[in-house]
């Protein structure tokens, strides 16, 4: 970054500071450290209701069984995950884990076409190129065969797109709700620039739903196109899961309880709680994490670390945290957990490359391993721990997304999608470059004052 570079994002952060102050990022100590958030069991729910205390022991008990080594995150973690939440966990679902905008996409438009009775959409980027085209065409052929289509977007994430595209939606009688917009004559909210709806999710006739990194964007868009496989890949890595089974409804109730917050149209008489079969046997648990509150998504994670035994792999496109959870992370490699970090080698926000980083020579000498990806962008927020517990959303680890934006992010319990998650892992670290400690010593001093800016500002971003 050069001197003017420099001095423009200063500048630029400065301005955003002053305009909407800091967030702040949660105390985790006050929670994982506290004996009261432990009483609670989990609760579980099945597709005729919720289960017993005793139901809920065996299920436990049977997970366990499975585990190579006992571990605390099917005991202790769930019972604070419990406490912070409230939300049950949920029995009986089809969790398909989706990578790349290709399969993403393809799936997300075989829901579509197939929706039946409602549509319902939430993006934080939807772009008005070739692949928004796609699915602009898509939602109105659907309407115009009477299904209720109802959209959400975030005003900035979206902002490069044309008011054309979201009127275009509108005239097919499409239901269109934009975030906050940047606009405060057009608020109906307390106007915020930066407190942003950074959830990504569609939900077709309350039956299936997504969640995930990907974005309707043009990005992913060469992700479509196979690319040759000496070269690195030129698309965005991401990663999305579709779900079928009960804990949709979780999903579901997010979108509505979002809508009628931000004073959206009435939804109409529409079928948007079906009762739901089991379709799997995956055990889920939605969480959605909003500013005014702490980040549960957040505290959450830093729970699972602590309580990790074996394995502790993440996966994270902004990776700018706060000292919690370089702390949790440096503390279980210590004890003997294989903790592994995959982040971007670069990055649409250089600053954030340069941030992550600054923290790179202390995790190290701790024992964490750091692979960073060398295609074009990974835009990925996954973790898997102890091959049972994972977690696939939108949330990343940097101070915007932990205190600033509405996020979502689905929480997994199931030894064969941990499987899954790992092999997904270890396939893109064939695709990166291992961090070694006495090479990155050996750095290079602007890049030692790069990282020691980015660090510096790291609140910001």
């Amino acid at each position: 970054m050069n001197p003017g570079e420099l001095m423009r994002t200063l500048l630029v952060l400065a301005v955003i500071a002053v305009c909407t102050g800091c967030g702040t990022v949660p105390n985790a100590r006050e929670f994982i450290g506290s004996k009261s958030f432990y009483w609670r069991r989990p609760s579980f729910v099945g597709s005729e209701g919720p289960l017993t205390e005793e139901q809920g022991r065996r299920i436990i008990a049977r997970l366990q069984q499975r585990q190579k080594t006992p571990t605390d995150i099917l005991d202790r973690h769930l019972a604070l995950e419990q406490s912070l939440s409230g939300e049950p966990l949920v029995l009986g679902n089809k969790v398909t884990l989706l990578e790349n905008g290709t399969a993403t996409y393809r799936a997300m438009l075989d829901a579509i076409h197939g929706a039946r009775d409602t549509i319902n959409l939430q993006m934080y980027i939807i772009s008005d190129g070739r692949v928004g085209q796609m699915f602009a065409d898509a939602l109105i052929e659907r309407r115009q065969h009477g299904v209720q289509v109802n959209v959400i977007y975030d005003s900035l994430g979206s902002m490069h797109t044309s008011a054309s595209f979201f009127d275009q939606l509108q005239s097919h009688g499409i239901s269109v709700l934009q975030y906050r917009p940047i606009n405060p004559f057009e608020a109906k909210l307390p106007w915020s620039l930066m407190h942003r709806n950074h959830r990504k999710m569609l939900v077709v006739d309350g039956r299936i739903a997504f969640t995930g990194g990907i974005n309707i964007s043009e990005v992913y868009a060469s992700g479509l196109r196979a690319s040759k496989a000496s070269q690195p890949p030129q698309y965005w890595r991401d990663t999305d899961i579709q779900v079928e089974g009960p804990v949709v409804a979780q999903f579901q109730h997010l979108f509505v309880d979002e809508w009628r917050y931000q004073k959206g149209a009435p939804l109409g008489s529409r079928n948007y709680f079906p009762h739901l079969e089991p379709k799997g046997t995956a055990i889920v648990r939605v969480i959605g994490s909003v500013p005014e509150r702490f980040s549960l998504i957040y505290i959450t994670l830093l729970s699972a670390i602590v309580n990790s035994q074996t394995n502790v792999h993440i996966t994270d496109a902004y990776f700018a945290p706060d000292r919690q959870i370089l702390h949790v992370l440096e503390h279980a490699a210590r004890r003997g957990v294989d903790v592994r970090l995959l982040l971007p080698s670069q990055s649409d926000e250089p600053l954030v490359v340069s941030a992550q980083r600054s923290d790179y020579e202390q995790m190290l000498k701790s024992g964490v391993k750091i692979y960073e990806w060398q295609g074009k962008m990974l835009h990925a927020k996954t973790a898997t721990i102890d091959g049972v517990w994972s977690t696939v959303g939108t949330s990343n680890l940097d101070w915007w997304s932990i205190a600033r934006d509405n996020e979502l992010n689905a929480v997994i319990l199931s030894h064969s999608f941990g499987d899954r998650m790992d092999l997904m892992f270890r396939n893109d670290m064939e695709g990166s470059q291992p961090i070694d400690l006495e090479e990155w010593e050996r750095r290079g001093l602007l890049e030692r004052l790069d990282e020691t800016i980015a660090w510096l500002l790291e609140p910001l971003l």
